[in-house]
């Protein structure tokens, strides 16, 4: 059968198509963003002598790691249910049963990114911190977070991506992001090398955006990069504080 030009140009300039897309980028910016926000108390909780707290994070954190990313979705989606009632109502959808599921997944990864990037931060920075009168949260805020963050960047990046792709699990819900778009198109028309196609340059075209973006917020961040003094660079920051 030959590469019907027509029919790859028709869905990949169609509606359906473009809201599969739509969907399957909010979700992964939605999910990962919350990730990000329960990584970075979880790694601070981390750093420290292992005791009970710390022993039933670590547990928690490893399920989540562990247990296959499908597995998690059908468990939110079926088993959530069962356990909590409130999830039986009619707010919760696919969209939010999938981003329950897959937030939960990518904070177990990011915390492992966020706390490696934290503890490669120069142990000297909180000291001259200290000695200028810092507080923890502003040594924390001004100094140790812009450079913990430029370390973070690439491999926070790549696990973005992968959630990206990831997402396409969702479908097994009945989410109806690009892959299950793409999946009952071609079940209806058999026609599978046109919408694969369309479907291949919708995620090209997102994950080749998203590491446009990755470049330039690395250069925009590549100042962490220069190597200073624990003591100038504290100074500068603080510099740049009292101009706020």
């Amino acid at each position: 059968m030959n590469f019907d030009v027509a029919v790859f140009w028709d869905a990949l300039t169609s509606y359906h198509f473009f809201r599969g897309a739509c969907i399957t980028l909010l979700l992964a910016l939605l999910a990962h963003s919350v990730g990000i926000l329960l990584s970075i108390p979880a790694a601070l909780a981390l750093d420290g002598p292992s005791n009970p707290a710390r022993s039933t994070l670590r547990g928690v954190l490893s399920v989540f790691r562990g247990a296959p990313t499908l597995l998690q979705l059908l468990f939110v989606w079926n088993a959530l249910p069962q356990f909590f009632p409130i999830f039986r109502e009619e707010w919760f959808t696919p969209f939010f049963a999938a981003w329950i599921a897959l937030s939960l997944n990518e904070a177990a990864y990011q915390v492992e990114i966020n706390r490696s990037a934290l503890q490669a931060v120069d142990k000297g920075q909180y000291a001259a911190g200290h000695a200028l009168g810092l507080s923890r949260l502003q040594i924390f805020r001004y100094v140790i977070l812009p450079q913990a963050a430029r370390i973070a960047i690439p491999p926070t990046s790549n696990e973005f991506i992968t959630l990206l792709k990831i997402t396409s699990l969702a479908s097994v819900i009945s989410l109806q992001e690009l892959m299950a778009v793409t999946s009952q198109t071609v079940s209806s028309t058999f026609q599978f090398s046109e919408y694969y196609a369309v479907a291949l340059v919708y995620y090209l075209a997102m994950v080749y955006s998203l590491t446009w973006l990755q470049g330039g917020l690395e250069r925009r961040l590549s100042w962490d990069a220069v190597a200073v003094a624990p003591a100038s660079l504290v100074q500068r920051t603080l510099a740049r504080m009292r101009r706020i």
